[in-house]
């Protein structure tokens, strides 16, 4: 459908809703097994509204992809920063909650960016593009998260560590969903656990989590008269 036939402006909100409606679609049953006439149905828009936005499923893919970037902070990250400050425990409270996703759907779903990295990207430049933003963006928050823990050695590049842990969460995910229970996961995590709990007793880091704790300010002494 080309500028020229396009429809009128459709409702304020409409495309937000179809991105959401979706985004949860391709999640729950795969891009390719979800045709177009369930997102119009599931949204509650016509094909009109669709077709203003996008030009066709492929671009809505596209849409999808790129409204992830920020569905990111509200759905995932800014809960786990108001559950605790811990750097470290921010990171395990993350992999809960993909955990309790995962308990909650009996081990269906996953990820719905590690599904979509393995059922479009092949195929598609544009989505793998936009897959690999989606993994840089999430790294890159769980990286900020460590760059301020004081316990972890000081040369250590947080970037690879928030990548290595990124790939814990979606490879224990896979093998969970392929296992039909939680095994995998919890496995992958406790290495995980293992691995920090190796760089934070390295020489020196204890050193470094006494420097990390705020001081204690000091009483003044008493003077004593002559």
């Amino acid at each position: 459908m080309n500028a020229q036939s396009r429809p009128a402006s459709p409702p304020a909100g409409t495309r937000e809703r179809l991105l959401r409606t979706a985004f949860q679609l391709f999640h729950e049953q795969g891009f390719h097994a979800t045709g177009v006439a369930t997102i119009l149905r599931e949204a509650g828009v016509n094909p009109g509204s669709l077709y203003y936005f996008f030009e066709s499923k492929d671009a809505l893919l596209l849409g999808v992809l790129d409204f992830a970037l920020d569905y990111l902070d509200p759905a995932v990250m800014a809960p786990v920063e108001a559950a605790t400050a811990d750097p470290i425990g921010r990171v395990f409270e993350l992999l809960a909650g993909y955990r309790r996703r995962m308990e909650a759907e009996r081990c269906r779903m996953g990820c719905p960016i590690g599904n979509m990295a393995l059922e479009v990207s092949d195929g598609n430049a544009k989505a793998r593009k936009l897959i690999h933003a989606n993994f840089e963006n999430w790294a890159r928050r769980v990286a900020g998260w460590l760059a301020t823990e004081k316990r972890l050695p000081a040369d250590l590049d947080r970037m690879r560590l928030a990548r290595f842990v990124l790939t814990v969460m979606e490879g224990g995910l896979m093998q969970s969903r392929a296992a039909g229970n939680l095994g995998p996961f919890d496995e992958s995590v406790a290495v995980l656990r293992h691995h920090f709990d190796l760089l934070t007793s390295t020489p020196g880091a204890a050193r470094r989590k006494q420097a990390a704790r705020p001081r204690k300010a000091r009483r003044p002494r008493s003077s004593t008269s002559a």
